[in-house]
């Protein structure tokens, strides 16, 4: 997608900000230190309490079975970097919501103590999983990621009578207006071929699943789908900062998705950041500092994003606030399926270095 003129300023501030800092530390007759080459990231939004050794968030266990032990004070950002300078994997911890994502994901590209220009990134975190689609505890990989934010909105009550939701468009007159207005931020494709590879490498691996997670897969009598046993699938990402819950919502998050992705985008998970991590990303690859082509998002369902048949949106919501019944499983997911692609990658290096993997390249 092209970016437009204001992209292109924030692009030029970034590297004239880069280019100041090396200058100041010549001016100071500082060498500068040479960047650590990381060959992966991984993206998590956030840890429920220590790093280690307890409920684990994202981030925890990918910190304790990757070995991420030197840690980068990261005072620019929510959390302390933590690398495995061995293996060449780094991990942050963004915060919750796109302004937390965004900021963090620009920073790290940002910093001189890193190498980025090779590296894959790996967005991986929890999500709402629509039931018509997956169970909780899947994992799907993401090929396109719709904004849920950035549109216009009237309050139901106020509406038109023939329109079904008062949200839609910037710089159109009703929502699904079928004269589209060219996307900016509403709408980011992944490379395909990379997003393919990753599910065709991984679309068998063995997925947790404990007995506590039939209970809630059990009430979805409605939806054969929410009632299987974890798998890994295909499927897109709406990013949203507002946690909607409810089948009307649910309805509009399948069509929005539908309509930004020209009808070749499936709506099956939803949460909060990653609209603004990937845009972060495609900056820096402007900048010269990140390959946007190197970018996943895997997605696994810790929570429904409607409720069962007989349970009332708000009442079901609340439930979920109190914990959802997939979050355990959905990070133990998580990290299965994200651990293969990183495995892959790494150990073939000098593969991958140079050229993206495409499903061509598995046996």
């Amino acid at each position: 997608m092209m970016f437009n003129a204001r992209h292109a300023l924030v692009v030029a501030a970034l590297v004239l900000l880069g280019g100041c800092a090396q200058h100041s530390m010549m001016q100071a007759g500082q060498q500068e230190p040479e960047p650590i080459p990381i060959k992966f990231v991984v993206v998590t939004m956030f840890e429920i309490g220590d790093d280690e050794g307890d409920q684990p968030g994202e981030f925890q266990l990918w910190k304790e079975r990757q070995e991420l032990d030197t840690r980068y004070p990261f005072p620019q950002g929510h959390h302390d970097i933590y690398v495995n300078e061995e293996t060449g994997v780094l991990s942050i911890v963004t915060g919750i919501g796109t302004a937390y994502s965004s900021s963090a994901v620009m920073a790290l590209g940002m910093d001189p103590r890193f190498d980025l220009s090779n590296a894959y990134w790996l967005i991986a975190g929890i999500a709402g999983i629509d039931p018509e689609d997956a169970s909780l505890g899947s994992a799907a990989w993401a090929e396109y990621v719709v904004d849920g934010d950035l549109a216009h909105h009237i309050d139901a009550r106020e509406i038109p009578d023939d329109w079904d939701t008062g949200y839609f468009p910037r710089d159109a007159k009703k929502p699904y207006d079928p004269n589209k207005p060219d996307p900016s931020f509403e709408v980011q494709q992944l490379n395909p071929e990379l997003t393919d590879w990753a599910y065709e490498l991984t679309k068998d691996t063995e997925l947790p699943n404990p007995e506590a997670l039939e209970e809630t897969r059990s009430l979805y009598t409605e939806h054969p789908n929410a009632r299987k046993a974890p798998f890994v699938l295909k499927g897109d990402h709406l990013a949203a900062m507002t946690f909607w819950h409810g089948e009307i919502m649910n309805d509009w998050a399948n069509r929005w998705v539908d309509y930004w992705t020209d009808g070749e985008g499936e709506f099956v998970t939803s949460a909060m950041e990653d609209s603004g991590s990937y845009l972060s990303l495609r900056l820096l690859d402007e900048a010269g500092l990140a390959d946007s082509d190197r970018v996943m998002v895997l997605r696994t369902g810790s929570n429904y994003t409607m409720p069962p048949p007989g349970v009332g949106a708000a009442e079901n919501l609340v439930a979920e606030s109190e914990g959802y019944a997939g979050l355990d499983a959905a990070l133990e997911s998580a990290y299965r399926v994200g651990e293969t692609v990183l495995d892959e990658i790494t150990t073939n290096w000098d593969v991958y270095r140079e050229r993206v993997p495409t499903p061509g390249d598995i046996d």
